[in-house]
């Protein structure tokens, strides 16, 4: 009789308590994210890393020296600068936290909803770009789109740490419900209708950035209420999504300052 065979583990998911790279620890000591330990590579004598260290003594943070092979193995990005943090899971915020800021600063709701980016790098970019255009927070899907996780904390330089991250299970029913609290839906499309500068982002306005691949959805681009052209001027006909982002967000900056 053939002996049964054990199955192999599944490998494990990135942990989203992960953060690596100076600046982004530094932002998150500074934002008192809920840290339980750092590691930082044995033998380093650098001012920021020395920094690091008193900073998280000096808030009860446990401070562990490793080897550089430790560091390594625990890295995702591979590119710690010579400190991880070990922190709690950060929590997703409610829609009803971001509308909410918004209220709380007495500004109309600037809010950024990626549909289904998977790639990491993309939404710590666009996450970043949120938080330097002063929006009142982010909104990911469950499914099929890049999570909290370590690549994207260290991509984001530590903002998200400060923009309020929701995720829901759907992004057609959000946008209706956005729509039902007076917020206008821009949608990014090559083929859009409306020219960037001929939207009217000074009101509540949600910016809807499609795939890496494919743009928005069918059902998510059916509840925008403006699909939004960016002028193309060379050769290629779409930009990435951070990119685009970060061109509608300050359009909206520029209207809402002027």
């Amino acid at each position: 009789m053939r002996e049964k065979r054990t199955p192999r583990p599944e490998p494990m998911a990135e942990a989203d308590g992960i953060i690596e790279g100076r600046n982004a620890v530094i932002e998150a000591l500074r934002a008192g994210a809920p840290i339980d330990k750092i590691f930082i590579a044995k033998g380093e004598t650098d001012a920021a890393l020395g920094h690091i260290a008193s900073t998280a003594r000096g808030k009860g943070i446990v401070v562990v020296e490793a080897d550089r092979r430790k560091l390594d193995a625990m890295s995702r990005t591979h590119a710690h600068q010579g400190v991880i943090a070990q922190a709690a899971v950060r929590e997703y915020a409610t829609v009803d936290d971001i509308l909410n800021a918004a209220r709380e600063k007495g500004e109309p709701p600037l809010i950024v909803v990626c549909d289904e980016l998977s790639d990491p790098h993309n939404l710590g970019a666009v996450i970043r770009t949120a938080e330097c255009a002063g929006a009142h927070g982010v909104i990911i899907p469950k499914r099929r789109s890049a999570g909290l996780t370590a690549i994207v904390a260290k991509t984001s330089a530590g903002a998200v740490s400060h923009v309020p991250v929701a995720r829901v299970p759907n992004l057609t029913a959000l946008l209706k419900e956005l729509k039902e609290e007076g917020v206008w839906i821009f949608g990014t499309a090559a083929d859009g209708n409306t020219t960037l500068y001929d939207a009217d982002l000074k009101g509540p306005a949600a910016i809807v950035i499609g795939s890496e691949g494919s743009g928005m959805g069918r059902l998510v681009a059916e509840q925008c209420d403006f699909k939004v052209s960016i002028p193309m001027k060379g050769k290629l006909n779409s930009l990435n999504a951070s990119a685009a982002a970060a061109i509608l967000l300050y359009e909206a900056v520029r209207q809402r300052l002027g």
